[in-house]
Parts: C-alpha cells; structure tokens; sequence
C-alpha cells in the first residue's frame, strides 16, 4: 500500500505518493533499534540531555517549513501549529532539564548494616534501567507534539530507549520532514545509529507491536485502533508493557451558583469545545448543567455566526456523523443546535449541541458517553444535585473533568469526592483544553481513556513508562554499570 497526502479543507490529494514500509526494511529497522539499544542506555545523562537539545534546535531552526507543510496537511492553521512546534521542542528541553537533575530517575542506595535481618541488611542500590526499543505510535490530532517528535519519543529517548515510529498517514510528508529533523540532531550529538527510526503502514505498526525486539509501545488514537493493538501486545508470548492514550469524553460539571455566569461561561464552552475543530483528546464532550438555569439556551445562541472548522481527515469526519446519530438516537435525546449543511469541499467540522435530561442520560449511561470526536456537545440538564452526583458516579474513566462553581457550596466538594474516582485530572474553574508540560502533570486516568492510569503521556513523569527498577545486592564498586552509579 502507499500513502499521499490529502488536504482536508478541498479534500484533494497532493505531493508524493509514499510507499509502506515493506517487511525487509522493517526487520533492518528494528535490528538497527535492537542493536543501538545497549549503547544508547549507557549513555550518560549528560549525553542524552544534549541529544534532546540538539533536536529541539533543529526543530525551531525548521519551524517554518514544518508549519507550512502541516497545515498543507491538517489544515489547522499556522497559529496553532506554530505553536505545537514550540510545545514540541519544549517539552524535548524540559526532558533535557530534568536528565540533569539526580532526583529525576533516581538511584536509591541502603547502606549496608551489621545483624540479622529484620534490623541488618546487605546494602541495596535501586536503580532503573532501559526497557529497550520502543515502538511509538503518532497522533493525526497533534501532528508535533504527539507524533514523530512528541512527548512519547522524548520521553522514551531520555530514559535511554531506542525509538521506532509509526507515521500516521494523516500526514505522511510532515512525518518524513519531522524525522529528518530528528535523526540529524540524534546523529550531530554522537547518539548511536539505530537510535530512531520512521516506518509507515498498517502492517508495519502491527508487525512492531508483535515483534519480540520491540519491548514497549506508546499510542495515542482511538479506542478501536488501540484496543486491537492493546490485545496484539498483551497476546505475545513475553507480553510487553502497551501506553495506549484513548477516548474520553471529559466531563463538565456546572453547579447552580456558576450558571450565573450565564454567556461568559457558555462562551468559554464553546471556545473549548470547539478548539481544534474538537479534535483534542481533551475535548469537553459532556456539560452537566443546571435545568432551567438558561445555559442551554445560551450557549446555543453563542454558537450563532462561529464557522466550521475543519477534520483533519476523511475518517474523522465519517465517524463524526456516525457518533453524532448514535447521540441523537439516544431516547429522550434532542438536537438543540443541528450541524449546518454545507456544500464546501474537503472536510468541514460543523458545530452540534445534543440535549438530555439526567432521567435519560442515567437510563442509558453508556451512550451518552460515546465519544463524538470533533465539535459535538451533549448538554445533560439535571434538576437537583442529586442527579449531578448520580451522572458523575456513572461516567467512564476519562482524561480530565471539570467543575465550574464556587467553593462555599458543598455541592462542589461532592463532586471533587466523586470526579477523583474516574479521572487523572480535575480542572476548577478552567477549560479541560490545553494541558501544560511539566514535572506535575499527569495525563491519563482510568479505562477506557488509557490503558494504564498509573502513567502520563506529558509531563515528567512520561518516562517512567519505559523503565524498570533494578536492585544491586552488595555488589563491588567496580562492577556497578554507569546506570547505577550516582
């Protein structure tokens, strides 16, 4: 099979048609990865923070050309895709930053003392060490920040892991410019060949997933697609450890204090809501609202006059329309603001707001929560707090939830109380959009919005994921490898 990229906004493809990556030149990779692996965990952390570095530099030294080529392919725009790249090449320097920082990583040493256990021990050195090649799977929604270059490759590279990419064929030409960049910042600082590598195609993703040499995946996409590749990994003879980042419907909560807010706040919704064309993972799909507060209302007449955005692909505009009937199917169910019709080419992202009230959304508690990706709201309108409380014991796993409300009111609490349950995040008072890089962050939470919520695809603690933990039991000075040594 081959890939060409397409432009969502005429729908037309262009440019070079990119064959897959065929089974020889797979297997060359992956032993490339397998062989560069030994070499590039006893790196130094020195040494790694400055092949991090030297990426980042390469890629704001191509930003525009990067940009350019992106929004040819996505259709995002310059604005928000100048700004990935920044994120981008951020979060490779945070990375870089904290490799120099020996609480990051750290090495834990018990001295040895005298006697019979349970108050004598020989001395224990914990240390982590590499998992090995892994596998990483790019995003069509964040073409920079979770794809060739994003935080699953930084993060995997700064734990001392050789990295094989999945390109998304979503944009296959930004893949290819991407991993240019990459390589020769890896190659400029000394890191061994094999250290990175891009393939493209179906079969190649699912051959890395099966392959024994591979020893960890990261994916960030859909449920379906990461499902089956969940199961593909778990299904090995030696299953191996699978970060997949998944759906997630994000819930907002509004308490009847902050409906006050009245337009600002539904304003501020859509603003979230639509951000993206909605294509982000932590897309405020469920609001959760007072009835007969009027926010229904007006954050319908606030979508008034906003313009479609744009999907970033066939695919996603196909499943959009599927979810958005199965939202609207749902009995008791209706559809407070209609998508508008267009007769534009390419693949136009229009606004829709479907309308429940608790009673319905609580007698089928699954499908309102089916994830509708793109700029599709499902409003639930409850009547007292006990209902609320009631949505908020029935959703699913998710990213991120939201609450907007005043902190005197002890509903609020209550629902801090339940949310805590079912998410990796609570946002107060904010939008569920934008998730900051740092040490703090944790991006991941219960099934099925990850597959694993005890790790993050962002922040510092994103590494974690392709380490173990190795403990040296009295072992000679001399015989401790440089991993282990503080």
């Amino acid at each position: 099979m081959a890939t060409q990229s397409v432009d969502p906004r005429a729908g037309t493809p262009f440019g070079p048609t990119l064959a897959d990556t065929d089974a020889a030149a797979l297997d060359a990779v992956i032993r490339g990865a397998a062989a560069a692996a030994p070499e590039w965990a006893a790196t130094t952390r020195v040494a790694r923070a400055a092949a991090l570095t030297a990426v980042a530099d390469r890629l704001d030294a191509a930003s525009e050309m990067l940009v350019a080529l992106a929004d040819l392919e996505t259709g995002l725009g310059v604005g928000r895709l100048t700004g990935e790249v920044a994120r981008t090449a951020f979060q490779l320097r945070m990375f870089a930053t904290l490799l120099g920082d020996s609480g990051y990583l750290p090495i834990l040493v018990d001295p040895a003392v005298a006697g019979s256990p349970p108050q004598g021990r020989p001395e224990l050195r914990r240390l982590l060490v590499p998992l090995g090649p892994v596998a990483v799977f790019g995003a069509s929604n964040f073409p920079f920040a979770f794809s060739v270059a994003g935080g699953d490759t930084a993060s995997a590279l700064a734990a001392g892991c050789p990295v094989v990419v999945k390109a998304h064929p979503a944009h296959p030409q930004l893949s290819e410019a991407v991993a240019e960049q990459v390589s020769a910042g890896l190659a400029g600082a000394g890191a061994p060949a094999g250290t990175f590598a891009l393939v493209r195609g179906f079969e190649a993703g699912r051959t890395l997933v099966v392959d024994a040499r591979i020893r960890a995946v990261a994916f960030t996409g859909s449920y379906e697609a990461g499902r089956a590749l969940f199961d593909l990994a778990a299904a090995r003879a030696e299953p191996i450890p699978f970060y997949g980042e998944l759906g997630s419907v994000n819930p907002v909560f509004v308490t009847p204090a902050a409906a006050l807010r009245g337009s600002a706040l539904a304003a501020a919704y859509l603003d979230s809501l639509t951000a993206g064309a909605g294509q982000f993972c932590t897309n405020p799909s469920v609001l959760v609202v007072p009835k007969g507060s009027g926010l229904l209302d007006e954050i319908v007449n606030s979508a008034s006059g906003r313009p479609a955005g744009v999907f970033l692909h066939e695919g996603v505009a196909t499943h959009y329309r599927k979810r958005l009937a199965d939202l609207v199917g749902i009995p008791g169910a209706r559809l407070a603001l209609a998508p508008e019709d267009t007769e534009d080419a390419g693949y136009r992202a229009p606004l829709a707001l479907v309308a429940l009230d608790a009673d319905a959304a609580l007698r089928d508690v699954d499908a309102f929560q089916v994830e509708c990706f793109g700029p599709a709201g499902v409003v639930v309108e409850y009547e007292h707090e006990a209902q609320a409380l009631a949505i908020a014991d029935s959703m699913h796993g998710c990213l991120v939830a939201t609450i907007h409300g005043e902190p005197v009111e002890p509903f609020a609490g209550q629902l801090v109380e339940r949310l805590i349950r079912i998410t990796g995040r609570i946002v107060w008072n904010d939008w569920p959009t934008g998730v900051a890089v740092s040490p703090a962050q944790h991006h991941g939470g219960p099934h099925p919005s990850t597959m694993n919520s005890l790790h993050t695809s962002i922040g510092g603690a994103a590494v974690d994921r392709f380490v173990r933990p190795v403990v040296l039991q009295s072992l000679p000075t001399t015989l401790i490898p440089s991993v282990g040594r503080i």
